[in-house]
């Protein structure tokens, strides 16, 4: 019977074990991610390569300021090949002023240009559903975003930086 009981615990014991073990193994690749952005971050920083404020590039691309949420504020951009990757802390949803809803992911990327931001991935939209938005691009007063179709938006409500909300998924 104590051979039973052994074989049984053991069992137990390395089936419990394991789960725990995974458990770690998916909460530190979900770390990795997080500091390898904030990493990259800080080796520009190191190397003499002054980064501007992530609102100020928007704005130099003709974007809104707030068209991110506030604790975004580490990004990558290549000016040649004009990839962009923007990294927040944790997905998040932002309200703005006129009801709209943007759902972002971990990290969002796309291709920066002067009024748009196209091929995007990492950003959702509330339009009866959440649809994923694929670019945003700017007209003057408005801004566009595409999710399959184009929803024209005022853009002084994206013009203030907001707070994320942390959600559970993106």
């Amino acid at each position: 019977m104590d051979q039973i009981l052994n074989k049984v615990g053991s069992y137990w014991f390395s089936r419990t074990a394991n789960k725990e073990i995974s458990s770690v193994g998916d909460d530190l690749n979900s770390l990795s991610s997080t500091i390898e952005g904030s990493a990259k971050w800080l080796v520009n920083k190191v190397k003499g390569k002054m980064q501007k404020p992530l609102p100020e590039l928007l704005q130099e691309y003709d974007l809104p300021v707030g068209l991110f949420p506030r604790d975004a504020t580490n990004y990558e951009f290549n000016e040649e090949t004009k990839k962009f990757t923007v990294f927040i802390p944790s997905v998040c949803e932002v309200g703005y002023k006129d009801s709209s809803v943007l759902r972002f992911s971990t990290t969002v990327t796309g291709y920066l240009e002067k009024g748009k931001l196209v091929d995007i991935e990492g950003l959702k939209t509330k339009v009866l559903v959440w649809a994923k938005v694929t670019s945003v691009s700017t007209e003057r007063s408005k801004v566009h975003f595409t999710t399959g179709v184009k929803k024209t938006r005022s853009r002084d409500a994206y013009e203030v930086l907001r707070n994320g909300i942390v959600v559970e998924k993106f």
